[in-house]
């Protein structure tokens, strides 16, 4: 049962990093319909959540974007979270992430200090955002890493969360993201699947140049004696996993493939789980974060 459906105010904390894309989450959570507020100190949120739940219809769904101005942010906002929780009003919380690389590109592009640079580097006042918000992270419903994603990447990712078609109360969304591990793993992956175990397509001279999302590649990758139960087994894990975050209130989950550069088996394997999971009826999408790199 969603929010709306019990008469309750459905709410969404949005935090994380500065310059991970806190103001565009923000402009697209208002297209969505949301009453937004933003930066109210954490002591005030559960009185902003009352005054919207006592609001007759007028409003139904608010977004309190937040940042560490608050230095009594994380313990502070954790509190609240956990409170309205007992009360049966327990927001999702929307965590905003970044590389530290991608972060300093935009603050110097921009001409800008970090809130907490003070006297010091760029690097140290991301640094000691980072410890800050590191229990707040911790319990966040969905992280969406930034680092790779445009504007529209982001407004994608959170219109797919949060729109009035999208979430049920209950129900579990999955994101599917391929990777490359020399490029890194995802910051945002609550799961990661290695498929480096499988052949390569890249050592296949007519398979090098394509992808894992043409044919000829995902049939080789999925006609190998072991996909089938690998496949198999692993979204049998996945149907535990699932009920588990179900229990505890996540709706969220991302799920990160990973082989050598992201370009033809995590391609493959990715494409391929997000058909069966769909068939489970576990509404899945797909990303390819290094698709096109090589």
């Amino acid at each position: 049962m969603t929010a709306a459906e019990r008469g309750a105010l459905e709410t969404v904390i949005v935090t994380g990093l500065s310059g991970a894309g806190r103001s565009t989450a923000a402009k697209c959570l208002e297209d969505l319909g949301f009453f937004v507020v933003d930066n109210l100190p954490p002591a005030l949120v559960e009185t902003m959540v009352d005054l919207g739940s006592r609001s007759q219809g007028a409003v139904t769904k608010l977004a309190v974007v937040m940042d560490v101005r608050s230095r009594a942010f994380s313990s502070d906002l954790t509190e609240v979270v956990t409170e309205l929780g007992q009360r049966d009003l327990r927001p999702r919380v929307l965590f905003l992430d970044a590389e530290d690389a991608v972060l300093i590109r935009r603050f110097e592009s921009v001409r800008r200090a970090h809130p907490l640079q003070g006297d010091g580097r760029l690097a140290d006042g991301i640094a000691a955002e980072r410890r800050i918000l590191e229990p707040i992270r911790d319990i966040a419903d969905l992280v969406i890493d930034t680092s790779q994603r445009s504007v529209h990447g982001l407004r994608h990712a959170i219109e797919e969360a949060f729109s009035s078609d999208g979430l049920g109360g209950g129900e579990l969304r999955a994101t599917v993201v391929s990777f490359g591990f020399k490029y890194g793993l995802p910051a945002d992956a609550d799961l990661v699947i290695d498929v480096r175990f499988l052949p390569n397509p890249h050592w296949i001279p007519e398979l090098r140049e394509q992808t894992g999302e043409d044919a000829e590649v995902s049939d080789y990758v999925l006609s190998q004696d072991s996909v089938p139960e690998f496949l198999d087994r692993y979204l049998e894990i996945l149907q535990i996993i699932g009920a588990g975050y179900r229990r505890e209130g996540k709706h969220y989950l991302t799920l990160a493939v990973g082989c050598t550069g992201g370009k033809h088996r995590s391609v493959a394997i990715s494409r391929e789980l997000v058909r069966r999971l769909n068939q489970l009826g576990i509404r899945a999408s797909v990303a390819h974060r290094d698709l096109g790199r090589e």
